[in-house]
């Protein structure tokens, strides 16, 4: 109900304009800063994460005392994050919110949406064994994002740092960082699509445990795409003896980086020391130069394929080496146009840690934050298929997360109910108008 001009407070501090003083309340009667909305949920209908998620968990409440199902919790929970209220205490003000309302398949003057203390109980309820199912399931919706098998994939594994404050069951103090926090692995494909993230404590993962949780994710990928060829590329922390030989077993291929060694070193001793020579005498300028030869750890199990990159220049010398059992291409191209490709993994953990705040892993439990985890997850679906609507060519088609929110989700909207429809009324002076109707009408492209 709206509340009274009189007992609505003037937000203070606005001079006047010609003369006149200005008088602004917060009583705007079914108003939104938030008319991009529907638009996600369009996506979201189409995508069903939330109804996958929420079949992944049991619900213990009577049924028929349930007023918000667990699809609906989750599909409210993934909306707010992808508009950008990462802070669940904001579910009190907004579960009032007349788009969040239709975007909840509700009237705006229906009753309000759950509050903050049901996405939290939600939060806690799965278990171990329905995160273990939540997490095919996420696999399952990228097999389900194709359509077509495709012949093969590339898997960008990676890990990023999560800082607690608090006595978070798995946290752990990590020197690098010098804070104790979380350092989840996650797992995106070659084009950007999201398809694991999992929570551990804040340390270097052991070849063992990387591998045991690799095998479920290959397998569940197999699962459905049996003859899809899959190459696992990531940086010096992957590429240990269990992974190689597991990789070896089920014929995947892979490109890692490599901690540099003395053995490494020797054989690109010369390289380095010419490489400077050339550097000389053009100042001011890189040189780069590769070599390939085979040699291993004492710990692998055989010699791999080992590409050295030498760069020289004003700061030094820096050399770096990867492994792979790719045969084909020269060492240029399988360092430069391979393995090079993963930084755009860091894009994407940008866009999922930083745009859409997936580091909020501040619940007491493991099991919650997992969870979390897989909310951000959704979002992060919901703000990448919005983004694969725009224009291939355009600016927008590799536009931040966050450009993308400020310009076409957070838009001013006024709701007006008539007796046959439901009129919203947005902004004459959004500029972007013409990209907002040409996403919306590709929106049949995603597949259901």
């Amino acid at each position: 109900m709206l509340a009274s001009v009189a007992n609505t407070p003037i937000l203070p501090g606005l001079s006047p304009v010609a003369g006149k003083s200005i008088e602004a309340r917060f009583d705007g009667d079914l108003l939104s800063s938030d008319g991009g909305l529907l638009g996600l949920r369009a996506i979201e209908q189409r995508l069903g994460i939330a109804s996958r998620l929420a079949a992944c968990i049991d619900d213990p409440r009577a049924p028929g005392r349930v007023v918000h199902g667990l699809d609906e919790i989750i599909r409210f929970r993934m909306l707010m994050i992808a508009a950008g209220y990462e802070d669940g205490n904001d579910a009190d003000r907004l579960r009032r919110d007349p788009i969040f309302k239709l975007a909840m398949e509700r009237l705006p003057e229906a009753g309000d949406l759950c509050s903050q203390a049901t996405i939290s109980r939600t939060e806690n309820l799965p278990g171990p064994r329905a995160l273990l199912r939540m997490g095919m399931a996420m696999v399952e919706h990228y097999c389900a994002s194709f359509r077509s098998v495709p012949n093969s994939i590339v898997l960008d594994i990676d890990d990023t740092f999560d800082a607690v404050h608090g006595a978070q069951q798995l946290c752990l103090f990590n020197a690098h960082h010098d804070e104790y926090g979380f350092q989840p692995i996650v797992v995106f494909d070659g084009d950007g699509r999201m398809i694991a993230a999992v929570l551990r404590p804040a340390c270097r993962p052991k070849g063992s445990q990387i591998v045991k949780w690799l095998r479920r994710l290959i397998d569940a990928i197999r699962s459905h795409w049996p003859r899809t060829a899959i190459m696992l590329r990531g940086d010096s922390h992957y590429c240990t003896p269990e992974v190689l030989r597991f990789c070896r077993a089920r014929d995947l291929s892979y490109i890692f980086g490599v901690a540099p060694t003395s053995t490494l070193r020797k054989h690109v001793i010369a390289l380095e020391a010419s490489t400077a020579a050339r550097a000389e005498q053009t100042p001011g300028e890189k040189v780069r130069r590769f070599k390939e030869f085979h040699d291993g750890a004492a710990s692998w199990d055989r010699v791999e394929r080992i590409i050295a990159r030498v760069e020289a220049g004003p700061m030094g010398v820096d050399t770096r080496f990867i492994v792979t059992n790719l045969k084909a291409g020269s060492p240029r191209t399988l360092y430069q146009n391979i393995y090079c490709a993963r930084g755009q993994a860091e894009n994407h953990i940008k866009a999922w840690k930083t745009h859409l705040a997936a580091d909020r892993t501040s619940c007491s439990r493991a099991s919650a934050n997992q969870m979390r985890l897989f909310l951000h997850i959704g979002a992060y679906w919901l703000m990448w298929s919005f983004r694969s609507l725009m224009p291939r060519r355009s600016r927008w088609r590799g536009i931040q997360f966050d450009t993308l929110r400020l310009r076409l989700i957070k838009l001013a909207v006024q709701v007006e109910t008539l007796k046959k429809s439901i009129r919203l009324h947005l902004p004459r002076s959004m500029p972007d108008q013409v990209i907002l109707r040409y996403a919306m009408a590709r929106l049949p492209r995603l597949l259901v």
